[in-house]
């Protein structure tokens, strides 16, 4: 008997080395990497985060696999990560119009806050406030005296209804004290043709869509969303800047997530290869190539971000009642 159980245990021993068993214990990651990407090729979310996982399997040791999984404004895409397993495997180029801004306007098939578990910020896309080169105002202040002097009398465009540059726009509305009319449009493409034409009088649209015309002496920027300004519109004066506007800072931000129940020292090594990766000059340059402000925070740091990011759009849809049809 005693012969027969020593027989037992080195079985079970062996067992315990077969390749399938140590490749489950092995330290992650040991095997390749699937970043979701819910964007179609060339969006600034899908180039971010390319450039992101490119610097992750260069950090990581193994293959970081962009996947694009595109439709209903992200959701589709999104929801697919929330519902992977949570074991580092599955990972999320996450965008503030899925996560932020969907679950507030329409039911989506995950929950953001439980399903999905912030991992890093890697940047940010600022708005300016353009108008054509002839308009009236040259600075912020002055833009929004006009405004006041005629309620309902100014035209401004976004790149559609409920869109990031739509809430941001109203948003900016209300802390001005400012009434104009909205007028959608199918994409920032024809929102900036409008504009230029004369159409709609002013936009408050991403950097990506504004600054090549700014640069071009198309348009003229009055003013940027972000607090800080931004190294990408450099003499471009923030919104918080401007009497009344006090503390105003929105954006359309980029970050990393993954599923909720993702293991912390998972999550704690994929925040800390975010932050190489935001801090390297080469990463950082190609992630400012796509006018995204390269902005590096923590999963904690993150969340609460994200925390603060949904109550101000959730406050900007209540108070201007935007509805999707």
């Amino acid at each position: 008997m005693k012969i027969a159980r020593r027989h037992a245990l080195a079985l079970a021993a062996s067992t315990l080395s077969l390749p399938g068993i140590a490749a489950a214990q092995a330290p992650w990651p040991n095997r390749p990497i699937r970043m979701v990407i819910p964007w179609p090729p060339g969006q600034a979310t899908d180039l971010a985060g390319r450039v992101m996982a490119q610097h992750l399997q260069d950090r990581l040791g193994v293959p970081v696999v962009p996947e694009n999984r595109a439709g209903a404004g992200g959701t589709i895409g999104t929801d697919a990560v929330a519902k992977a397993a949570p074991d580092g495997y599955t990972i999320l180029a996450a965008s503030s119009g899925p996560v932020t801004i969907a679950p507030l306007l329409q039911r989506v098939p995950f929950d953001a806050e439980k399903d999905l578990a912030p991992v890093a910020m890697m940047g940010i896309s600022p708005y300016l406030l353009v108008v054509k080169p002839d308009f009236p105002a040259r600075t912020t202040q002055e833009f929004i005296a006009l405004l006041r002097a005629r309620p309902g009398h100014y035209t401004f465009g976004s790149s559609g209804t409920a869109a990031t540059a739509h809430l941001i726009a109203e948003a900016f509305n209300a802390r001005a004290r400012v009434e104009a009319l909205h007028v959608p449009f199918q994409g920032s493409s024809p929102s900036m043709t409008a504009l230029m034409g004369g159409q709609i009088h002013y936009s408050i649209e991403t950097l990506a869509a504004t600054n090549p015309l700014v640069r071009q002496g198309n348009l003229r920027a009055l003013g940027i969303s972000l607090a800080g300004g931004s190294s990408l519109a450099p003499g471009v004066e923030p919104f918080a800047r401007v009497p009344g506007l006090e503390g105003f800072d929105a954006g359309a931000w980029l970050g990393v997530m993954v599923p909720g129940g993702t293991p912390r020292p998972i999550v704690d090594r994929l925040a800390a290869e975010v932050a190489t990766g935001v801090a390297d000059p080469a990463v950082r340059g190609r992630i400012e190539s796509i006018s995204v402000e390269p902005i590096a925070r923590g999963s904690d740091d993150f969340a609460a971000y994200l925390r603060g990011q949904r109550e101000l759009f959730q406050n900007i849809i209540r108070s201007a009642n935007i509805r999707l049809d």
